[in-house]
């Protein structure tokens, strides 16, 4: 079967040209982006914004055809009319094959329209950099259009074509309740209208979507020598060379630099799956795969020189000296440096500051720790920023806060999960009552403690939506006095975790990061107190520790070792007890119950709980393992705070 170039592959080219020889092999090379767009587009609603911009043009003709060379037969039989709007016409050039999302001709003339589930503020747009240019948030999305330009004036060279990008406008308020659920995915994936009898989707379509031309941009793109791994050149110039490589499954000459960091195509040592990360070092390098264990540039946590020491051929962590990374070798009082953290990867932590295989400073711990209340509440929110909104008045990718895990630790060391709230009913906006829940939850009393700033930016959000709500809920004073209580500035203000793990903690299995997933496994294997806590099943027991989804006479246990005697990631622990629950006959698009567990994809679920027709027992399964993945969020900020108390104890 022949191979085109078409619209995502470009986009994949001008990332890396050489991903175009891993792409499409499921079977053969590892792909961590497999499916994503998919998920992507149901977890922000993309689907929805492509559903809406088609009731735009009520008369318009959907290319339904699949196979390549139907879909373009198809196409070139509606473009023999004189006026027709298409979805997804279908057209092919040599070896490129797009299909655009509408195409308007009217006579002679064209407009190219490419629909984004893109935020975008028609009374403030940003696609134009306030340095000028093109601004970065903008970028892809225009290279998409002017991708689909080049290839459509080849096919129409004598027609007159203007480009529009499409998209939700947060300058625009929704005129009616339910906008987001009037499309819902069925159970073989395609798109019903659950649209009301009467309602005017016209004009609905043409309130809430910006339809912005774009020509003066695609211009400069289709002038200006594009710039990728590699290389550079014209678009007319590099997309042939690209296609040729593509078809002929030819593979580009690798190109190494940061953008290698995030490659989809790297696989872990245990995968059966090939790893075109690998291949591609080892072919540009001549590594062998043990050169990959001494580190590189690209594990310094939080670095901005790393394109400009690759590019001295300075790669791998032990060809680094201090003078590469930046001063700061003596830590101070106010806790670690971005420097001092990048400084401990590259040439390990100083004996006089090593705690036993780790760092932590045990001072500015307890220093902050006299300014915190008991009893302590640790939080975790999970959320969702839709396309289109929930009720009338309400403006695309508001906040949506669906759930959230509260854990109480007091001043004698005993630990309970306390409350919880989970609201995925489709077509309910929870965040009033989300608030209200978090409000009682946490009382009036005692420091409220978050991991990173995720949660005060989600209430301070719901702060705004109170505050311009027309019709407000009775307790709504009450609502907003509490955030602004607990958000940032407030008396009560949330601390924040991740904050003080940067400051105070190191450990080399966390190669500087200070994602909760990474400091949580490392605190295990460095403090004897959690293995003594955890190894034990008293989780859920009514000695033990109090939990609102892991109740069972037996107790669970948290913490275990493997054949090595290495202690498990309890987050591997969720997913693989997740993964027992479901019944034996679980279908395969229902595993992303257990893939709650690893993942965090919990936003992803609350979407398919909102638009996708489900049986009421898979539904049942995604809320627990909803439940049980916000549990152990918010129980791994409890794990971390008794890991370095005992560290703090132990010190002095």
């Amino acid at each position: 079967m022949k191979r085109y170039l078409t619209k995502s592959r470009f986009k994949l080219a001008n990332d890396c040209p050489t991903k175009l020889y891993y792409t499409g092999k499921p079977h053969e090379y590892a792909n961590t982006m497999q499916d994503n767009a998919f998920l992507e587009m149901l977890a922000d609603g993309g689907y929805q914004v492509g559903a809406l911009a088609k009731l735009r043009y009520p008369n318009g003709v959907e290319v339904t055809e699949t196979n390549h060379l139907l879909a373009v037969a198809q196409t070139n039989e509606l473009l023999e009319q004189e006026n027709v709007v298409i979805f997804e016409p279908a057209i092919m050039v040599g070896n490129f094959f797009i299909r655009i999302d509408i195409l308007v001709k009217q006579g002679n003339r064209f407009e190219l329209i490419e629909v984004k589930a893109k935020s975008y503020d028609s009374l403030s747009p940003d696609i134009e950099a306030k340095r000028g240019g093109i601004s970065s948030s903008f970028k892809s999305y225009l290279l998409d259009v002017a991708f689909q330009m080049w290839i459509l004036k080849q096919a129409f060279p004598h027609a007159d074509i203007s480009s529009f990008l499409m998209m939700p406008d947060k300058a625009k308020a929704a005129p009616i309740d339910g906008v987001n659920q009037l499309f819902k995915i069925g159970e073989r994936g395609e798109i019903i209208n659950q649209i009301p009898h009467g309602l005017d989707t016209q004009s609905l379509a043409t309130n809430m979507l910006a339809k912005v031309c774009v020509d003066q941009y695609v211009a400069t793109l289709l002038t200006t020598p594009l710039e990728f791994p590699g290389g550079i050149g014209l678009i007319k110039d590099v997309a042939p060379v690209w296609a040729s490589a593509y078809q002929s499954d030819g593979k580009i000459a690798p190109a190494i630099g940061t953008h290698c960091k995030g490659c989809e195509f790297k696989a872990s040592n245990d995968s059966p799956l090939k790893s075109g990360f690998h291949e591609c070092w080892k072919q540009a390098l001549g590594w062998q795969h043990t050169d990959f264990e001494e580190g590189t540039v690209l594990d310094l946590w939080n670095f901005r020189k790393a394109q400009s020491l690759m590019d001295q051929g300075l790669i791998k962590l032990k060809q680094l000296h201090q003078e590469d990374i930046g001063d700061g070798i003596d830590i101070d009082r106010d806790g670690l440096s971005r420097t001092q953290r990048q400084l401990m990867q590259v040439a390990g932590i100083a004996p006089e500051y090593d705690a036993g295989g780790f760092y932590f400073d045990a001072d500015y711990f307890a220093i902050q720790h006299t300014q915190w209340v008991y009893p302590y509440h640790m939080i975790d929110f999970e959320t969702a920023s839709v396309a289109l909104p929930y009720y009338a008045d309400m403006r695309p990718y508001e906040a949506v806060a669906f759930q959230f895990s509260h854990h109480v630790m007091d001043a004698d060391g005993s630990v309970c999960h306390a409350h919880q709230f989970l609201n995925t009913e489709p077509g309910v906006f929870p965040n009033y009552e989300f608030v209200r829940a978090l409000k009682n939850a946490v009382g009036d009393v005692g420091t409220v403690f978050m991991w990173s700033h995720h949660e005060n930016s989600i209430l301070t959000n719901i702060r705004k939506q109170l505050l311009s709500e027309s019709h407000p809920p009775a307790d709504a004073d009450d609502l907003i006095a509490f955030i602004a209580t607990v958000t940032k500035g407030g008396n009560r203000e949330m601390v924040d975790l991740c904050r003080i793990a940067e400051k105070v903690y190191y450990h080399p299995d966390t190669k500087g990061s200070v994602s909760i997933k990474k400091v949580l496994p490392s605190m295990i294997t460095s403090s004897s107190l959690l293995q003594g806590l955890y190894s034990q099943p008293t989780y859920g027991t009514e000695n033990g520790i109090a939990s609102l989804n892991f109740n069972q006479p037996e107790g669970f246990t948290w913490l275990t070792q493997n054949e090595l005697g290495q202690w498990r990631d309890p987050y591997k622990t969720l997913k693989e007890y997740a993964s027992a629950q479901l019944p034996a006959d679980t279908l395969d698009d229902d595993v992303m119950i257990s893939i709650i567990a690893d993942g965090g994809a919990a936003t992803t679920a609350y979407a398919r709980l909102q638009f996708e027709q489900i049986s009421d027992p898979t539904r049942d399964l995604i809320n627990q393992a909803l439940l049980r993945y916000c549990e152990l969020d918010t129980l791994a900020m409890v794990m971390v705070m008794q890991g370095w108390q005992a560290f703090v104890d132990s010190s002095q």
